[in-house]
């Protein structure tokens, strides 16, 4: 099952990314279904399909089915590009088409989804956690510094809700690396953010922005860490 899987999404990644050119997507969008590059694109799937697959006749309702539902698929995604942001359609788009590769999995090659391994307790705890250290770390570190004005000591040229993306990703790491036992890592991601920020802040010369920062970094360490360090605990109880 796994080599089936690997080679349709195989097909998939190629025809839907290496080679389709930025010209066809701009094509697409403008002419939709009176494109020609449209019909070359499910062409390029149909023989990337056919070519990791081996030409195996076993499969070719299957090619027929994932070619007819790739070209719907990226009409309505065509269709909607006005209505919806670019970055949710994108993510629709693939995940329709990996989810049309599941089905296509199955009618070949039957197979069983496990839901009691998806609510298990180590699962929803690691839901759990990664809410506290993204989502839920960052609302309470709003609360915590909203007693200074963000609005006289904010930077300027930044781009919009780049600080709270990057605090997801910084906390991100610092959860990984603390359940790798990786703790050499938190401490290379501090001189690295550090690193960047100087010249910032050099620039800035203002005190207030500084340690505005400087609370902002070491809340957001240290509500990773304790994240990290809440999961093994909870992880050490759950298993005994």
């Amino acid at each position: 099952m796994i080599d089936f899987i690997i080679k349709l999404v195989l097909a998939h990644l190629i025809g839907d990314f290496l080679l389709q050119p930025a010209n066809w997507v701009k094509d697409k969008e403008e002419k939709k279904y009176k494109s020609k590059y449209l019909y070359w694109h499910i062409g390029i799937h149909a023989i990337t399909l056919l070519t990791v697959l081996q030409f195996n006749l076993k499969y070719v309702w299957g090619i027929i089915l994932l070619l007819f539902s790739h070209f719907i698929i990226d009409l309505i995604k065509i269709k909607l590009r006005n209505r919806f942001n670019e970055r949710y359609l994108f993510f629709a788009d693939q995940s329709a088409h990996m989810l049309v590769i599941a089905g296509i999995v199955y009618i070949y090659v039957p197979y069983y989804i496990n839901t009691e391994l998806l609510f298990s307790t180590a699962t929803l705890g690691l839901i759990t956690f990664l809410l506290l250290v993204t989502v839920v770390s960052s609302v309470i570190m709003k609360v915590l510094v909203s007693k200074w004005d963000v609005n006289t000591i904010k930077e300027n040229n930044s781009l919009v809700n780049a600080g709270a993306y990057i605090g997801m990703l910084e906390r991100l790491f610092i959860f990984g690396f603390i359940l790798l036992n990786f703790w050499e890592g938190i401490g290379f991601l501090l001189a690295a953010k550090s690193v960047f920020r100087f010249s910032d802040l050099s620039k800035a010369g203002d005190r207030k922005l500084t340690e505005y920062i400087l609370i902002g970094t070491l809340l957001s360490f240290g509500l990773a860490m304790a994240s990290g360090l809440g999961y093994q605990y909870f992880m050490s109880i759950a298993n005994t």
